[in-house]
């Protein structure tokens, strides 16, 4: 299933800069940026719960927001995209 998922980080000091890094390092490791603080991912349901259960680990949450928006397995044509930045297919053919 494709999870979005977007975060805001307070970075006004130096610890909320590490959580910044730390939370963007997770999600980069298991999707794709699509824009700055919004990860595109595919996970089964088993490493969406891990992931979720990370990223909540690394946030502050009296200072620091995380959302997901769990769009399915059918959100091709849920998706829309103008401009800049193309995507790539997370479950098409890769090579190399």
């Amino acid at each position: 299933m494709l999870v979005l998922i977007t975060y805001d980080v307070n970075t006004e000091d130096s610890k909320g800069k590490a959580r910044l890094r730390k939370v963007a390092k997770q999600c980069v490791n298991h999707g794709q940026r699509v824009q700055n603080s919004v990860f595109e991912c595919v996970l089964d349901p088993g490493q969406c719960k891990l992931l979720k259960a990370q990223l909540l680990e690394l946030i502050d949450e009296k200072k620091d927001s995380l959302r997901f928006y769990y769009l399915g397995n059918q959100y091709k044509n849920k998706i829309e995209h103008y401009g800049a930045k193309q995507t790539f297919d997370q479950e098409g053919v890769l090579i190399l």
